[in-house]
């Protein structure tokens, strides 16, 4: 999206993203439906409130949202900090990571980029070549990228048709500058073919991250979490990372790997 576009387009191509009619989103935004068609063709110029109970009803991230504001000729609302100038929030970021050791946990942007990890998520990217972890470390490229990650993963094929499946549930959702490109590169890479023993039984709950290492086969599971309410743009893209042995030497694997961290690893890069 371009800062150029009228605010009435920009509002209609959310609306479309979401899958919405002019009807549903002016019944819940408690606005008329004649009143969001003459927006959406640059007939009426909306409020810096309806924008607000648009952007709430379409659920359009922050970023996003200061473009419309600028678009309908409003100053943005929604200030964006460097990660480092989150105060409590980056405190927060910083003690779910270190709390989660000696499992592995990291803090990403909108773009996968790493913005945080703990000690023992460092030991793990002690192996990605330095040519992927500059200028800072995109935590899917190094990944899946044939010198990266992947020649450890034991059930690549499968890992790689779930991070590309997470990639386009992203782009779709934030539409974020950068996102496409991302997963043009990701999906450029030279897919394997899918191994029957690499794939997870029937009676696993979710899709493991299987990773050979030096200490024998570790299987992850991971959840994510972010902020709830921010109001920050940076904060709006920040989530958290923590993965979870998926069995029992799995978690005496990644005690062992824990231990082999015995000096901190910087918490935090900026980001500008």
């Amino acid at each position: 999206m371009t800062r150029t576009e009228p605010v009435g387009v920009l509002i209609r191509r959310w609306r479309e993203r979401r899958g919405r009619s002019q009807l549903d989103v002016s019944v819940s935004a408690e606005l008329s439906t004649r009143h969001l068609s003459f927006v959406e063709t640059g007939r009426a110029n909306p409020s810096r409130g309806m924008i607000e109970r648009l952007c709430d009803e379409l659920d359009v991230p922050l970023r996003e949202r200061n473009t419309l504001y600028l678009a309908a000729g409003f100053a943005p609302v929604h200030p964006e900090r460097p990660f480092t100038d989150l105060g409590a929030a980056r405190a927060a970021v910083e003690a779910v990571l270190a709390g989660h050791e000696p499992n592995p946990a990291l803090a990403v942007n909108v773009r996968w980029e790493m913005l945080a990890a703990n000690r023992t998520m460092a030991v793990f990217l002690q192996g990605v070549p330095e040519e992927l972890r500059t200028p800072r470390v995109n935590v899917l490229r190094a990944t899946l990228h044939p010198d990266g990650l992947s020649r450890r993963i034991v059930n690549l094929a499968q890992w790689r048709a779930h991070v590309l499946r997470r990639v386009r549930r992203q782009l779709a959702r934030t539409a974020a500058e950068g996102l496409a490109e991302l997963l043009a590169e990701l999906e450029s890479y030279p897919a394997p073919e899918p191994s029957p023993v690499a794939a997870a039984p029937a009676e696993d709950l979710v899709v493991p991250l299987r990773l050979a290492t030096e200490y024998g086969e570790l299987a992850l599971l991971y959840t994510m979490t972010m902020f709830g309410s921010p109001r920050d743009v940076t904060l709006d893209e920040i989530s958290i990372e923590t993965f979870f042995p998926a069995d029992a030497p799995a978690a005496e694997l990644l005690r062992a790997v824990a231990a082999m961290a015995d000096e901190p690893a910087p918490l935090a890069e900026s980001v500008g």
